[in-house]
């Protein structure tokens, strides 16, 4: 009787006809012409990569799974006995040990196999004798290299002699070997273990192949084994099971499909026998996600395969847990870049992704199709749907995981995002996941912002690729493009919008507005349509109409946003494409929609080839790196949280500061409403350096405000209102704050630790404004010798790993340069001290004022004279002129409505305005500790975000 998971191996057929209505492309374009087929064929040292994208096309076309030109030879060199069912006859096992270019494997074989392949290459060629049909022209052609009789296998006085009777067996393999037609027939590479993935080059050394038979069912996945069913609800289905070093597979050997993949983690194991497997001659393997049953035709094969399974598996970085509870270890000698600002990031992602062969793997928690990777876009070369369909053109296979909102409270439309995306081309693969009921995941996100390419490089960090999130360290609040670029006519393209009084866009487009921007001639705009954003002021809305303007800019500043990503190569960019491909293959498992051929499985590439870099990312440097991630079974298949443990190893072994850039700050556990431990942490530093009369600084840098629309003038509504308390409740209200604990210091406090905003000015329709700039940054840098990058918040939703998914990359710089920490001569890391600087420069203003030192992080003059000097200033500065909120004079409701209700200086008398402003240095403003510190800004019980688990917010 079939079970339910059988499904997950075959074309998923239940709702094939609704899935195809959805889907411009049903599936993959499998006419590979001459050219492909000569370049898959073409190396003599092994097989592309791109093979595994096109087995069943390869396997239509009849292309030998050997690679032509380069001679089989097998060695003959041991045997050992064993017993036959019946106990009474004693066999000989021979050990045939082959190779294949640079490829060398073992198998064992008994006389019995021997005859087997001689009796099947005798059929078969009698057959394409009595049979001359057309298909068979090219076998008979190559029949007439072959001797007219085949080698005999029948005994003679030298093949009673087993040391005689190897070398025999040596010479006729050999000899067969060497002839096309033999070496080609299926029956001869089964003998030799051989399939369409043995001699892939970037799967790592050849492996462990064979016919198997293998039990449907043994997912530990919520949902497929209900009340466990499989254990005795079940089928066997014979499958050609392929072992690599770091995953293994079966596959359907007669349409060449891949029906499932296996990766070896912590879990991974493998036992022999009835009482592991529930059956006679069976292997049981495991993992995080499957219990995997298949059977052998002896008791003796079944523990070959243990043994060599175990044996392959043996060098496998990712069976023990590493460093910080994490999947991936460090990787020394890893080319490494770090990127603040979107700007940076998104041109050198551009480059990299123009460079892809084989593949492209994306995962973010927002995709904008229409976004232009490099600016201002003049045409539409750049533009991200446009780069990834000409990639897929190419037969790059692309494959793109979205988070699926809830789309009652987020507007993200990431619906609009896939189909635009798949109706491009079929080699554009996109998932959404979870499914909020069948999952019953609600709560958490996919949160990570990942790309792969050739799983060589990679970029990780903490920029979507949306709208909203390009940027530069000018961080504009205006984009109204220059006064020639109406005149030559592309102002035309843009729609006319109206806005309301308060400046938000009601638009009415025609029909060609509502479609592509084409024509980009002479554009100087950075930010296109929805690009130009000021999300707290409107939230993004009408995502399907990318090009119509979401709010007046000639009325409204844009929101600047400041952000971190970071490229790495080699081994760390596998890890980071392995992560990609475990959640891949876990969703097409999990989602019925995902089980057909048109989303393959996806496979890892073998680290031992992962140096071999075909391209790298200018600027690169040498360091040691490590992958990290917040993972959870729902997310991922597989439990982890090795970004918090990071984060809490550095902070406890920070030696003179640490500089924290996040969009959240939520922490300091008391194991009821918050759990991670980085507050505590930070604590426990300060401590312990007062304690020891010891110099250390601590700099924090956050958003003024949570990014979710409201008017704050009138409070902010009950999401700002939220994250405000447990931002508060993490700095400073509240037995369990920061500033609650370090009472020991009493005021010194301030000699330690600082947090910090960031605002901007700017002019816009001949009127003075001022916006924050949005840190969405998620980044943690130590003593100028190691830094964090990724997707991670301070908060429990991405730190507990059980919440959303994560992913981050722990830097530490192995070189050092001279530098200065504390007036003392000091060891730096070259990356570290460089992305600490530049972070520095920009925030402190040291273009403007070139006497500005940054060189010592922690020196008295530098925290007290230009860091909080710095920021004291501005904050006085903008709240004179702008009445800013957040500020620390408004401490309730009352006087948050009498402070709004007063005149502004840059109204009143601008010229005064303007030269008050010219004093602000930077961009740094004191987070106001005291803003609305009388009210209590827990939502109300009686309204939705009241009625929200707690756990929404921390």
């Amino acid at each position: 009787m079939a079970s339910p998971e059988d499904d997950i191996e075959q074309p998923y057929q239940a709702s094939a006809a609704q899935i195809l209505e959805r889907r411009r492309f049903s599936r993959d374009l499998r006419n590979l012409g001459q050219d492909e087929i000569d370049s898959l064929l073409s190396s003599s040292d092994g097989r592309p990569f791109s093979v595994v994208h096109h087995l069943p096309e390869l396997k239509e076309e009849g292309i030998p799974y050997l690679i032509p030109g380069v001679p089989v030879t097998c060695r003959v060199n041991n045997t050992e006995k064993y017993t036959t069912r019946s106990k009474v006859h004693v066999g000989t096992l021979y050990t045939v040990i082959l190779t294949h270019g640079p490829f060398h494997w073992t198998v064992k074989r008994k006389y019995k196999n021997f005859q087997d392949v001689h009796r099947d290459l005798y059929n078969h060629r009698m057959m394409i004798h009595l049979l001359p049909l057309g298909r068979f022209a090219k076998e008979r052609q190559q029949l007439r290299a072959m001797s007219e009789e085949m080698p005999s296998l029948h005994g003679t006085e030298r093949t009673r002699r087993t040391s005689s009777k190897m070398k025999y067996l040596e010479e006729y393999l050999n000899g067969l070997l060497e002839n096309r037609f033999c070496r080609s027939d299926r029956s001869m590479l089964e003998f030799l273990s051989v399939g369409a993935l043995s001699f892939v080059t970037d799967l790592g050394p050849k492996g462990l192949e064979g016919p198997i038979f293998k039990r449907s069912g043994g997912h530990r996945i919520q949902g497929l084994n209900c009340i466990g069913h499989h254990q005795f609800c079940f089928r066997w289905s014979r499958r050609w099971l392929v072992v690599k070093d770091s995953f293994l597979l079966y596959m359907n050997r007669d349409n060449g499909s891949i029906n499932f993949v296996l990766l070896f983690d912590p879990e991974f194991k493998v036992k022999v026998g009835r009482a592991y497997s529930g059956t006679k001659y069976g292997v049981c393997i495991d993992n995080f996600t499957r219990n995997l049953i298949i059977k052998c035709s002896s008791y003796r094969q079944a523990h070959w395969w243990s043994h060599e399974i175990n044996r392959l598996a043996a060098t496998c970085d990712f069976l023990k847990v590493q460093r910080f509870e994490g999947f991936a270890p460090p990787r020394d000698n890893t080319l490494s870049k770090w990127y603040l600002n979107g700007s940076g990031y998104f041109a050198d992602l551009a480059d990299a992704l123009e460079q892809a062969k084989e593949e492209i793997f994306i995962t973010d928690w927002w995709l904008s199709p229409e976004i232009f990777l490099k600016r201002p876009a003049t045409d539409n070369f750049w533009r991200l749907d446009q780069l990834l369909k000409r990639k897929a053109e190419q037969g790059v296979k692309v494959c793109i995981m979205l988070y699926k909102e809830v789309e009652l409270a987020l507007g993200i439309n990431s619906e609009h995002s896939k189909r635009t995306l798949m109706d491009m081309h079929p080699n554009i693969k996109v998932m959404r996941h979870p499914d909020h009921v069948s999952s019953a995941v609600v709560l958490w996100a996919h949160h990570e912002k990942m790309v792969a390419i050739d799983q060589t490089v990679a970029f990780v960090g903490g920029i979507d690729l949306a709208f909203g999130r390009w940027d530069d360290s000018q961080y504009r609040l205006t984009d109204l493009g220059s006064t020639d670029t109406a005149e030559k006519g592309t102002e035309k393209e843009l729609p006319q919008v109206d806005a309301d009084e308060n400046g938000v866009a009601v638009s009415t487009p025609s029909d060609s507005q509502k479609q592509e921007l084409v024509d980009l001639t002479g554009n100087t705009q950075l930010w296109l349509g929805k690009d130009y954003s000021n999300f707290i002021r409107k939230d993004w809305v009408q995502l399907d109409r990318p090009f119509e303007d979401n709010i007046d800019r000639t009325k409204v500043p844009r929101m600047p946003w400041r952000d971190l990503s970071s490229a790495l190569h080699g081994s760390a960019a596998r890890d980071v494409a392995r992560h990609f491909i475990q959640r891949w293959n876990f969703t097409k498992i999990f989602k019925n929609k995902y089980k057909d051929d048109f989303y393959p499985y996806l496979l890892p590439k073998s680290h031992c080839t992962a140096d071999r870099l075909t391209f790298t990312v200018p600027g690169s440097q040498k360091a040691k790196v490590q992958v990290l991630r917040s993972a959870d079974r729902w997310s991922t298949g597989t439990c982890e949280n090795s970004i918090l443990n990071a984060y809490v190893h550095t902070i406890e072994n920070s030696q003179h500061y640490i500089y924290i850039e996040n969009q959240f700050f939520i922490s300091c556990a008391d194991d009821k409403t918050v759990y991670n431990g980085i507050g505590d942490a930070i604590v426990n530093r300060i401590l312990r350096a007062y304690r020891e009369q010891k110099k250390y600084r601590v700099y924090v840098v956050i958003p003024l405000l949570p990014g979710f629309e409201g008017d704050i003038r009138t409070g902010g509504g009950n999401a700002i209102q939220a994250i405000l308390h447990f931002t508060y409740r993490t700095i400073c209200r509240g037995e369990h704050s920061i500033l609650s604990r370090l009472s020991e210091l009493e005021d010194r406090w301030t000699e330690y630790i600082t947090v910090c905003g960031l605002r901007t000015k700017s002019e816009l329709s001949q009127s003075l404004v001022t916006e924050l700039i949005y840190v969405h940054s998620k980044t943690l840098i130590a003593d100028d010798r190691c830094y964090i990058i990724g997707s991670a918040n301070i908060n429990d939703r991405s730190m507990l790993g059980s919440r959303d998914s994560e992913l981050a990359v722990f830097v530490e710089d192995e070189d050092r340069i001279p530098s200065i920490m504390g007036g003392e001569e000091y060891e730096a890391g070259p990356l570290a001290l460089a992305l600490r600087k530049e972070c520095f420069s920009v925030l402190v203003g040291v273009t403007s004022d070139p006497d500005i030192n940054i060189e010592d992080p922690i020196s008295d003059n530098f925290f007290f004279l230009v860091w909080n000097s710095s920021a004291k200033l501005n904050a006085t500065i903008y709240n004179k002129v702008f009445n800013c909120l957040p500020c620390n004079s408004v401490h309730n409701m009352q006087e948050l409505k009498e402070y709004t209700s007063k005149e502004r200086l840059c109204d009143t008398d601008p010229e005064q305005a303007v030269e008050e402003l010219k004093a602000v240095r930077g961009l740094m403003v004191h987070f106001p500790l005291k803003f609305l510190c009388e009210e209590n800004l827990l939502p109300p019980l009686n309204t939705r975000e009241g009625i929200a688990p707690v756990g929404l917010w921390t």
